[in-house]
């Protein structure tokens, strides 16, 4: 049986990989083993996914990885998707910023084991651009604008220097439906559906522009990635930027949900993003070019007008 570890499993997307993975563990013959840090698992996702171990977790101390070595082994993947990712936050603590996204003792772990022989997926951002053009590519410069950009850009370039196999993912904007066990944050898509629904107007950005990439693809990647590695075992040193098709600003992600809803689109009133002091800075434009990821990997993304269709309808089903 192949090991796979996903760091930060009670998360948004840490959530998404476990159900795609246990709905695919039958076929694969996956163990699978997640972490968590400040909560112990809600019980909805450890009903869902029965077969999955569960092990506290501190990245920043590195407090948890023996007792994983003994009841789980080295997993052929990690999958980390751990990371304070709230920017603003970042840029109140640096410091906590560097030593959760920075994860040098998950690589120092891994890098205790005899053979070398785990992919380390990495879950980087959009946010490591400078955001002064459109349609960036994996080899431009990264110059982020924030501590929390800083912040991964420190940890892709620790990566890259200090691990043998690894897939970096340079992610946007995720969206999609809610996960199995509710996570607290507001969730892009339900929360403008929410606000238009009530019927006042709203301010959002029109000259901010990302790519929204819809979580079952990156769900997909991490699933492709990982089936690579198990059943090829090239070694693997990949940096993808993970969008969806769409170069979209705030206002047209919200007039997407207003045409899908049939909600009145001019509730929608698009301001400046430097007309709002969010107490961090703001890249403008760092919408990616993805046809590395599409040429690397074979897949198609869906559309954001897809995602929200499907996102919402989920809602509805639930």
């Amino acid at each position: 049986m192949k090991r796979v570890l996903v760091v930060g499993g009670t998360g948004y997307l840490g959530q998404h990989l476990l159900q795609g993975l246990s709905e695919i563990q039958e076929s694969t013959h996956y163990d699978l083993a997640f972490t968590y840090h400040s909560n112990p698992p809600p019980q909805p996702l450890l009903d869902a996914i029965p077969q999955a171990l569960a092990f506290h977790l501190d990245l920043r101390t590195g407090n948890g990885f023996d007792v994983i070595s003994q009841a789980f082994g080295q997993p052929h993947v990690v999958v980390n998707c751990a990371a304070l990712s709230v920017p603003r936050t970042c840029e109140m603590d640096p410091t906590a910023a560097m030593s959760i996204n920075v994860p040098s003792a998950l690589v120092k772990w891994l890098s205790s084991f005899r053979e070398s022989n785990t992919l380390l997926i990495h879950l980087s951002t959009d946010q490591v651009y400078e955001g002064v053009k459109s349609f960036y590519k994996e080899d431009d410069e990264t110059a982020p604008v924030n501590v929390y950009g800083r912040s991964k850009v420190a940890a892709e370039q620790f990566i890259s220097k200090d691990c043998s196999n690894f897939a970096i993912l340079r992610s946007s904007i995720i969206f999609g439906p809610q996960t199995i066990s509710p996570v607290p944050k507001s969730l892009p898509i339900q929360w403008m559906d929410s606000v238009l629904s009530k019927g006042d107007k709203m301010e959002f950005f029109h000259d901010e522009f990302r790519c929204p990439v819809y979580v079952k693809d990156v769900v997909t990647v991490i699933v492709s990635l990982s089936n690579t590695w198990i059943s090829e075992g090239k070694q693997m040193q990949l940096l993808l930027n993970v969008g969806g098709p769409d170069r979209l600003s705030r206002a047209q992600m919200a007039e997407a949900v207003a045409q899908f809803r049939g909600y009145n689109s001019s509730l929608i009133k698009p301001v400046s993003g430097a007309s709002v002091d969010r107490g961090v800075k703001s890249p403008a434009d760092i919408s990616m070019d993805i046809s590395k990821l599409i040429q690397t990997l074979g897949i198609s993304l869906i559309s954001f007008k897809d995602g929200v269709r499907l996102t919402l309808a989920a809602e509805a089903g639930s």
